[in-house]
């Protein structure tokens, strides 16, 4: 469902309703694009998911996903209450009162998986639309799953208004119970129509934050646990929960299987959430907005004083009140004003609890909508401005530091949000001595403040290395972050700045501030649109050399009657990375951009995640397709950048990706890292009832591998077996016979992950559109990572219709290929995940033995089992977890064969996820690194390989595999530990194979050497360079290293 909420959020389609597979909505045609899709649910768009490389997968047209989104949206309420909207084309409309009854509200509840309805309400219960009103009456019998499938005809009411909007109150999935409010109390959810408990084990306030959000009740101010709200009756639905904080729903959060749990209603969970909110400031500054009912009042200014003041910022955990603001400071908003007074006295927990009176001022309007200013529960000191500093909470009434161990650009990110202080530019640790609250601080980010992170716990301790902050006090509001109206914070406020107001020099500092380049143009006269609230009546004047905009000398406008038609824009150059040397600009050398010059980085000090970021966030490029090293895309010159990026994979900006000194400080030209990227792709929904449902299709924009020059496929129908077509010249061309070999062969097969080559031979081609278009002239040596890095190729015309066939030895085996291994790095043990319903998915532990393991092992081929490790040894998966409680006797030919459960929905966790290791699992390592002792892993020991027929080819094959350089030498030693078996002789590898395992040597274990000094010792060459190592020999003394000069 996390998959289709994201095609329905990008298409403006509502909420999904339902995930379908199997070709539900019909078979589509033309390339199938993605597989294994795995989106978080908060991607904008569907190829910011995480899936295999474009065009790439093990299914056919008959496994075609399709979306249903749903048709309806509750809005100005909570998830399951609120105004009702209809999407009508492309545009949501409201619903006239008239037209709207029981029965329709039977369906939209039931489409939103919001239960029963409680109440119809009328007259704009929930506010006025804007926009059309519906034109049309619904039909609805009750028993429809979507409204879309509603009888309509002319509505009764031609005339009816947005002051006849309809609203509606759902039951809902989740309530809070005995607490006092709707707002607080014990969590309950609804399953399978009975409502039960939650378990308050590992119950955080990320998960109580889902909750609040989920019953539109604010922010979550206390997660309760240990029966707080007494004790529930009935069944416990829910266990360790665990929420990411972005879920819209707790049924979303992971958690183990529904009614599954290690708890008594002792310890039913809690929330207790905020009644009252402050809006358009920051978390503790805003226009003051109160729960009544399902809907959010303003406030009065002339019925809010001091005492409520206190109680409101008490109960959002932002300290004491700083300033009561009245007149819309804070901005005009539509909706209703509360007509109670509130009369608080200041020593109240919730403003739920303060008693109220009818308001003095019935005629109060929005012109008189009250706004609040906290002191904050979190502050930056030391740092210049309040935007910037050592970081300090308020907690136990004392301010105290927090300390700076682990502590990185997401929590700092989460201070900064916190203040309204725009986006963290810098993360830095400060020195202490001091007293701090919280240490080993892990934020995901999403978190509203950074109290509500993970950490150490509260607990006053003294720390030396305290956490700070520097925000951005100006931010660039429009197309995207690096160009946009500029807004500069001023006091509590972000405020526009005047076209006449803004130069050249404030341009170098705001794109330098925000980590934008350099800027490209200023733009006058609301370029990016006009803003809202006050403009700047101060003039910048920055020499350009500033760090921030704050450091810049002010002073009073030129222009006392600059208004909004004025608002300057700003576009920067863009962002802190680009690819360079390739094709287009999806592919490329990466480079980063720092202090106005451009650096290639080490491929050492980037991977996959850290492609994951750059192709999916910071270019819009789609996945990552292939990291390449050693230079791929060309040498730069100059100086290289002296910093390792540790990126998760799932942030915004490479900015928010953690840092360390280089894995290599010495790293030379000759491995500037290279990416290739997937390219764009738009979204469509076809053949369902309407645009908002139907079979999801993407349109491919850009090229993906296949298409850049050198790039290779197989035509036939197998993935690693097939005629060679290569693209050359922007044309699939064929390969004439004569003037290829088997080294050519072997860069194939590694460029498609199809392991060495196994057989050149001829067919007749398939392909009788490509008859007189070939390529000839490769030249390859056959170690390189791509048929690109071979000498030229030329076209050449040609009239022969013998095609060359390859079969590699990563040939899908029909006999295994329904289940496989993963997460070791071989074939023979990692996680064990099966191939069912079109998708591979996970195996959970329960009754998960030896026996099965041993299954497994024989089915693909990989000797005996030497353990069945328990939950997530390999991992944690992702996807479906297809089986549970399986039970072989251990004879049988394949775990199919087996007795198992399919885990039914909600049933099974990843946690549980099993694994399996195989007497065949192998394994290559160097004693000391880069060199030393060879030794191998096979049966469940390490063992030696014998140097015995071993040439400088095998040493540099296993260099190259061990990421220790493309060269090396081999001679004896004497073995480290005297019983290892020795497991390996007479290896000699050829220059076409891609791993160890692919050499010709002895069987395992038949050997003719002697363990004092036969064994093979190899010494790497790091850099790839020509230093002569021949004359590298190995000493047998066990007092000194193995290797010496």
């Amino acid at each position: 469902m996390s998959d289709a909420a994201v095609v329905c959020r990008e298409l403006g389609c509502g909420e999904a309703v339902d995930a379908l597979g199997k070709s539900h909505f019909g078979s589509g045609s033309g390339p199938i694009w993605m597989d294994d899709v795995d989106c978080s649910g908060s991607e904008s768009r569907l190829k910011n998911c995480r899936s295999p490389v474009w065009g790439k997968h093990d299914c056919n047209e008959t496994h075609n996903s399709g979306v249903i989104c749903s048709g309806a949206r509750l809005v100005l309420g909570s998830r399951c209450s609120g105004r009702v909207e209809v999407l009508h084309g492309e545009s949501w409309v409201t619903v006239c009162d008239a037209d709207f009854n029981q029965q329709d509200a039977e369906v939209v509840c039931r489409e939103l998986g919001c239960g029963s309805p409680v109440k119809v309400l009328g007259a704009a219960a929930f506010g006025r639309g804007e926009g059309q009103v519906w034109s049309e009456v619904l039909q609805c019998r009750g028993n429809k799953s979507q409204i879309h499938f509603c009888p309509k005809s002319s509505s009764l009411k031609h005339n009816c208004s947005h002051d006849n909007d309809v609203g509606l109150v759902c039951a809902g999935s989740v309530r809070l119970m005995n607490g006092g409010s709707r707002c607080a109390g014990r969590v309950e959810v609804l399953h399978r129509g009975q409502w039960g408990t939650v378990c308050g084990n590992n119950w955080y306030m990320r998960d109580a934050a889902v909750v609040c959000r989920e019953l539109g009740c604010g922010e979550a101010v206390h997660a309760v646990s240990e029966s707080h709200f007494g004790s529930g009756s009935g069944p416990i639905w829910m266990d360790d929960v665990d929420c990411s904080g972005s879920e819209f729903t707790l049924k979303k959060c992971q958690r183990r299987g529904w009614g599954k749990h290690n708890c008594n209603h002792s310890t039913d969970a809690g929330v207790i959430c905020s009644g009252v909110l402050l809006v358009n400031g920051s978390r503790c500054s805003g226009r003051v907005e109160v729960l009544h009912g399902e809907s959010w009042f303003t406030v009065c200014d002339a019925d809010f004083n001091q005492q409520d003041a206190e109680v409101v910022c008490r109960e959002l955990g932002c300290g004491s009140p700083v300033e009561v603001l009245g007149a819309a400071a804070f901005g005009r908003v539509e909706g209703q004003v509360w007509s109670e007074e509130l009369q608080c006295r200041g020593n109240k927990s919730q403003i739920h609890f303060c008693p109220k009176s009818s308001s003095l001022k019935h005629n109060c309007s929005h012109d008189n909508d009250v706004g609040l200013v906290c002191a904050d529960s979190v502050r930056l000191v030391d740092g210049g401005h309040r935007c910037a500093g050592r970081v300090e909470v308020f907690y136990n009434r004392t301010w105290r530091s927090v300390c700076g161990k682990n502590w990185d650009i997401r929590d700092a990110a989460v201070v900064c949000r916190e203040l309204g202080c725009g986006e963290a530019v810098f993360k830095n640790v400060q020195f202490g001595p001091r007293s701090a609250w919280m240490d080993d601080v892990n934020c995901s980010g999403s978190e509203s403040s950074v109290k509500h992170c993970r950490s150490a716990g509260w607990v006053e301790q003294i720390c030396n290395r305290l956490a700070g902050v520097i925000c951005s006090g100006v931010r660039l509001v429009g197309r995207s972050r690096c160009s946009g109206r500029v807004e500069v914070l001023h006091g509590e406020s972000w405020v526009t700045v005047c076209d006449a107001d803004f130069d050249q020099q404030g341009a170098e500092v705001v794109c330098r501030e925000l980590g934008c380049g350099s800027p490209v143009e200023v733009l006058g006269a609301a370029a990016f649109g006009r803003g809202e609230g006050q403009v700047w009546s101060e003039e910048l004047q920055c020499r350009g050399n500033k760090s921030q905009i704050h450091f810049c000398p002010k002073s009073s406008s030129l222009k006392h009657n600059c208004s909004h038609d004025n608002d300057v824009g700003l576009a920067c150059s863009g962002d802190k990375r680009r690819l360079v040397g390739g094709p287009n600009a999806c592919s490329g050398r990466v480079e980063k951009l720092h202090r106005n010059s451009w650096l290639p980085v080490c491929d050492a000090d980037f991977n996959q995640q850290d492609a994951e970021v750059v192709c999916s966030w910071e270019l819009g490029c789609g996945s990552p397709v292939e990291v390449l090293g050693a230079a791929a895309f060309g040498r730069a010159e100059g100086q290289m950048w002296s910093e390792e990026l540790q990126c998760r994979g799932n942030e915004s900006h490479m900015y928010l990706c953690q840092t360390s000194p280089s894995l290599k400080p010495n790293c030379s030209h000759n491995k500037d890292v290279g990416l290739r990227c997937s390219g764009h792709t738009q979204a469509r929904l076809m053949n369902g009832s309407d645009s908002c449902s139907g079979r999801v299709e993407l349109q491919y924009l850009s090229s993906s591998l296949a298409s850049h020059e050198g790039g290779v496929r197989l035509s036939g129908g197998m993935e690693c077996e097939g005629e060679v077509e290569v693209f050359f010249r922007q044309e699939w061309r064929r390969v004439l016979l004569d003037s290829w070999s088997e080294s050519e062969a072997s860069v194939v097969c590694r460029q498609l992950g199809c392991g060495s080559v196994l057989n050149t031979s001829s067919s007749s081609s398939s392909s009788p559109e490509h008859s007189y278009m070939c390529v000839t002239g490769f030249n390859c040596s056959g170690s390189e990572a791509h048929l690109r890095n071979c000498s030229s190729s030329q076209a050449v015309n040609c009239s022969s219709t013998v095609q060359l066939y390859i079969t590699c030895s990563g040939t899908s085996n029909t006999v295994h290929s329904s289940i496989r291994l993963v997460g070791s790095g071989g074939d023979c043990a990692g996680r064990l995940e099966v191939f069912h319903s079109g998708s591979w998915g996970t195996v959970s532990d329960e009754l998960w033995d030896i026996e099965d393991a041993q299954v497994v092992c024989r089915q693909l081929q990989c000797g005996v089992a030497l353990s069945a490790p328990g939950p997530a040894r390999f991992g944690s998966g992702t996807g479906p977890i297809w089986l549970n409680e399986v039970e072989c006797e251990g004879n049988e030919a394949s775990l199919w064969n087996c007795r198992y459960q399919l885990c039914g929905e909600d049933e099974c966790g990843h946690k549980d996820d099993v694994g399996v290791v195989c007497s065949e699992y192998k394994e290559i390592r160097l004693t000391e690194g880069c060199e030393g002792n060879l030794e191998v892993f096979y049966n469940g020991t390490w063992g030696n390989v014998c140097v015995n027929g071993m040439t400088d080819e095998t040493a540099k094959l296993i260099c190259r595999e061990l990421n220790c350089g493309r060269t090396g030498s081999e001679s004896w030693s004497k073995a480290r530990v005297e019983s290892a078996p020795n497991w390996l002789d007479n290896v000699k590898c050829r220059k076409h194979d891609s791993t160890l395992w692919h050499c010709p040597s002895s069987s395992w274990g038949e050997n003719r050497c002697d363990n004092r000094n036969e064994v093979a010792c190899i010494t790497s060459s790091e850099n790839g360079n020509t230093l002569d190592l021949t004359n590298w020999l190995c000493d047998s003394s066990p007092h000194e290293r193995p290797c010496s000069s």
